[in-house]
């Protein structure tokens, strides 16, 4: 039986069941930034150690998103490699936890990063074989944002600070680690592996990587990526110290603000990707770049009122909605989708690498040097860039492409 007619119901399950995964995922990798208020002073970490934190589970993340995307698309298999990954970054957490110096946190969270990193582009892979083309958008974005954002940055801060605050900033780690291992039974015993043939090229020779990577679209959502995941790890590591540290916010209000990023991009994930497969797939990235710069203006310059520093936090963060289009929809509908882990893993890891282990440390070296507020300046010029860029991508949406033809033919 050819994957894509697998019934609705399991579609629905199986992109949920993913978007959870990822979601508990980003529960540990997100722990870290909502607890450094709490395990900078325990450990003496400057600014620049607290970005190069960050950099470290960058560098592995990217690495084992590009060789295990390549590893599940040459070995044909996806689930068994997404449940030792679920497994192991459990354990990951567990080590953060007993970290006693910067030197052991780091190697932690290097070996998270390995563990993590090839999550994402293998449940890509499976949606791609598995849901039929005019709903994947939907479904990449739900799987990669939904979860993710309501776990890792909505429920995060609200579970994770008020343990820190209760029982220490160690005990938060342990908590962290046990979702994983409920989600890795479930995925073992209800999620299955692709059948035969899910994709229109099936009849043409696989496209080389190469030959991907030479496409302008996939070039650029490398550039965008690059601009982007800089945008989200630098607020990642930086925004809940700035707002506590710098702007004097109260570790309450910051923790809810955090929270207040999670449900736009739980919302985001249906919505931006929903709205992509209508006005295309390029005007959503460029507008939500561009709509991504009030987000470090308000932390900056609107941290007196709390109410209306929520809003332009839940608004401007509309920016995550996209990263599934640039990471995963618009690479996989450019070239051939049979590359989908593959591309993902290229595109993610060319972000996490260039954009998530440099900028953080750029990041807190800047910071160090001329103070937290240039963490935002930076910020707001990545998203410019991004949005810029935006404008050299060819349109890619199913349904776009559908409806320019037709106007092109009753031209004629």
């Amino acid at each position: 039986m050819d994957s894509t007619s697998r019934s609705k119901g399991y579609r629905v399950m199986l992109v949920l069941l993913l978007s959870l995964n990822f979601g508990i995922l980003f529960f540990d990798r997100n722990a870290l930034n909502f607890l450094m208020p709490y395990v900078r002073p325990d450990l003496g970490l400057t600014d620049t150690q607290v970005g190069m934190l960050s950099s470290g589970l960058s560098l592995t993340w990217a690495i084992a998103g590009f060789t295990v995307g390549r590893f599940s698309d040459w070995l044909g298999s996806r689930k068994p490699i997404i449940i030792v990954a679920t497994l192991a970054f459990c354990v990951c957490s567990v080590v953060s936890g007993l970290a006693q110096s910067f030197l052991m946190l780091l190697g932690a969270r290097i070996l998270m990063g390995a563990a993590e990193g090839g999550v994402m582009p293998v449940s890509h892979s499976l949606i791609a074989a598995q849901i039929p083309e005019q709903e994947r958008g939907l479904a990449m974005g739900v799987a990669q944002n939904l979860g993710s954002n309501v776990m890792g940055s909505a429920v995060a801060p609200l579970v994770l600070v008020p343990v820190a605050i209760a029982f220490g900033w160690r005990h938060a780690f342990f908590i962290a680690a046990a979702p994983g291992l409920v989600s890795a039974a479930i995925l073992w015993f209800f999620i299955k592996e692709p059948t035969g043939k899910a994709s229109s090229h099936h009849d043409t020779p696989p496209m080389s990587l190469g030959q991907a990577f030479a496409d302008r679209n996939v070039q650029l959502c490398a550039l965008i990526s690059i601009l982007l995941v800089s945008y989200l790890v630098c607020c990642w590591a930086f925004m809940p110290l700035y707002l506590t540290a710098t702007q004097h916010v109260p570790a309450d209000t910051t923790k809810w603000l955090m929270a207040t990023l999670g449900l736009s991009a739980g919302i985001g994930s249906f919505a931006v990707t929903a709205l992509s497969d209508r006005i295309g797939r390029r005007p959503a990235i460029i507008g939500f770049s561009f709509l991504g710069v009030i987000l470090p203006l308000g932390a900056l310059y609107l941290t007196g009122n709390a109410w209306l520093l929520g809003g332009i936090f839940f608004i401007g963060w509309g920016l995550n909605g996209v990263f599934p289009l640039f990471m995963a929809t618009i690479p996989s509908e450019s070239v051939d989708p049979r590359l989908t882990a593959s591309l993902t893993g290229v595109v993610m890891g060319i972000g996490e690498v260039i954009g998530g282990v440099l900028s953080p440390s750029l990041a807190g070296g800047l910071s160090d040097h001329y103070g937290r507020d240039a963490v935002m300046w930076l910020m707001l010029g990545l998203c410019l860039v991004a949005g810029v860029v935006g404008f050299g991508l060819r349109e890619t949406a199913p349904r776009v492409l559908a409806r320019n033809g037709r106007a092109a033919n009753a031209g004629r």
